[in-house]
């Protein structure tokens, strides 16, 4: 696990401005105003020494020597995240981008008897959490682009053997000199899941239980258990649900740990109702509820599919524009052309099917192992997935099935009722021709001749129809009546 952020760890004695610090490749730097400081550390403006500049390109961040997460974060870097690395891993991605703070050295230096750590870092803008404190919530098609560049910024790390482990507002920064661009900075508590190609094993440690940020922390984390991929794609998702929302269902638990780790594991539980109603007025949650449904349902030690969650996110392979942030959430979605919603709705609809395939060829190769069973997280594929498109990503589906309804109910009495039209999904978890009637449509606990529909103003229509098995049996015995009257007057008149 991470180390704890406890006491044990002190803000260090500020250095003087003007202090020449030399890194471990010999290159100088010049110590800045300071401008900020972190858990444990303080944060300077700084130039090289042979490009005296102004306006600083450059931070160092400082620690005492003794200190741990500077410690960690520069194994990181050294490990996994040098230039040359993120280079190669735009080209192979065709990315414009990838957002990581660019390293540039770090070293050791002295002052008034203690050693210090440092790092050199590229500097960056303001961090989301100062703009969500302006703005309150952020548009909906902001979330979910912050969304698709933290998936490419993770698909990285985890790759290389790292999860970041403390996702959050204030630890995504805006560019300095391109603000359009967002980074995932702080990688202090970062951990390495899988080193050498060897993942951990999943093991529950109450006594290392609720670490990191509590509003944000994985149930995993909650559990004291060593942080996986999964761990990180929870937390995104929970900052994703905050920044729309402006809120999560537990923040007013925030000091009662096992208050929060049980509001988290019963909005995993119940997805996607627990996160389609949190979705604020004029606004959907569609897109974080299909994202959470495929994070829950990861095994521990399993893989995800970053493109797969990042077409949950941009059904539409909308192409990235700048993001925006001066707009309040609230607003989101109000003025989308009514065509635009049909085809996200199409294409959310796919992914879905898209994720019923995956869990069957994964169920037939038998890929999950015993120790990820092990975790109590079963796949909860069918019911959350049929939720999911009897509520937000088969409406144009119920539309079609109203208009159908409503023209055999209202405008059709005196025929035989006919069976509404089903919606069919080949290949999928369900049986063949099962029905996906939505419970507003019609209450299957009803007979066959009593058809029940209300209407999405809340108008009930209800119409007692005979069945076509009824119709037969009284033409059949109405007939036997007739005949047996005909054979008692021929009997009279010849009596």
């Amino acid at each position: 696990m991470p180390p704890r952020r406890n006491e044990k760890y002190r803000l260090p004695v500020p250095l003087p401005e003007g202090t020449i610090l030399d890194d471990m490749e010999g290159k100088q730097w010049v110590l800045g105003k300071m401008i900020g400081s972190g858990g444990f550390g303080l944060i300077y403006l700084a130039f090289p020494t042979n490009k005296p500049d102004k306006d600083a390109r450059h931070v160092i961040k400082v620690e005492y020597q003794e200190n741990g997460p500077l410690f960690s974060e520069l194994k990181f870097y050294q490990r996994a995240a040098k230039k040359d690395y993120i280079k190669n891993w735009i080209e192979l991605k065709q990315l414009d981008y990838l957002g990581i703070p660019m390293f540039y050295g770090s070293g050791i230096t002295e002052f008034k008897g203690r050693s210090y750590r440092f790092m050199v870092m590229e500097r960056l803008g303001i961090d989301l959490q100062k703009i969500s404190d302006q703005n309150g919530t952020f548009k909906k098609s902001t979330v979910l682009q912050l969304g698709i560049r933290m998936l490419d910024v993770l698909e990285y790390i985890h790759e290389n053997e790292y999860v970041h482990g403390d996702i959050k507002a204030a630890n995504l920064l805006l560019g300095y000199r391109n603000p359009d661009r967002v980074y995932l900075a702080d990688y202090g508590l970062c951990y390495r899941y899988c080193p050498n190609g060897n993942h951990k094993q999943y093991q529950e440690n109450p006594r290392k239980g609720h670490n990191g940020t509590i509003e944000f922390t994985s149930v995993d984390a909650h559990k004291g258990v060593a942080l996986s991929r999964r761990s990180d794609l929870e937390t995104l998702g929970y900052c994703l649900l905050r920044w729309l929302c402006g809120r999560l269902p537990w923040e007013r638990s925030l000091r009662d740990p096992v208050a929060v780790q049980t509001a988290k594991t019963n909005l995993l539980d119940e997805l996607p109702e627990s996160v389609l109603k949190w979705a604020p007025s004029g606004s959907s949650c569609c897109e974080i509820a299909q994202y959470l449904v495929c994070a829950h349902n990861l095994a521990y030690d399993e893989k995800p599919n970053y493109q797969m969650l990042k077409k949950i996110l941009n059904p539409g392979g909308t192409p990235l524009g700048p993001l925006e942030f001066s707009t309040k959430g609230d607003s989101v979605n109000v003025d989308t052309p009514n065509n635009q919603k049909v085809v996200s709705q199409k294409a959310a609809t796919k992914q879905v099917n898209q994720m019923q395939n995956r869990l069957i060829e994964k169920n037939i190769r038998g890929e999950r192992s015993a120790e990820s069973c092990s975790t109590g997280r079963k796949v909860q594929t069918e019911e959350p997935l049929t939720r999911l498109l009897n509520s937000e990503t088969a409406q144009e589906s119920t539309k079609r099935r109203h208009k159908y309804c409503e023209s055999q109910i209202l405008n059709e009495r005196n025929s035989s009722p006919q069976k509404p039209s089903s919606i069919q999904f080949p290949n999928s978890l369900y049986k063949p021709y099962q029905d996906f009637i939505s419970p507003y449509i019609l209450d299957n606990s009803r007979s066959s001749s009593w058809y029940t529909y209300t209407s999405p103003t809340g108008m009930e229509v209800r119409d007692s129809t005979l069945s076509e098995e009824t119709v037969t049996d009284v033409y059949y015995y109405g007939f036997i009546v007739l005949f047996l009257l005909i054979l008692v007057g021929l009997t009279l008149y010849f009596l």
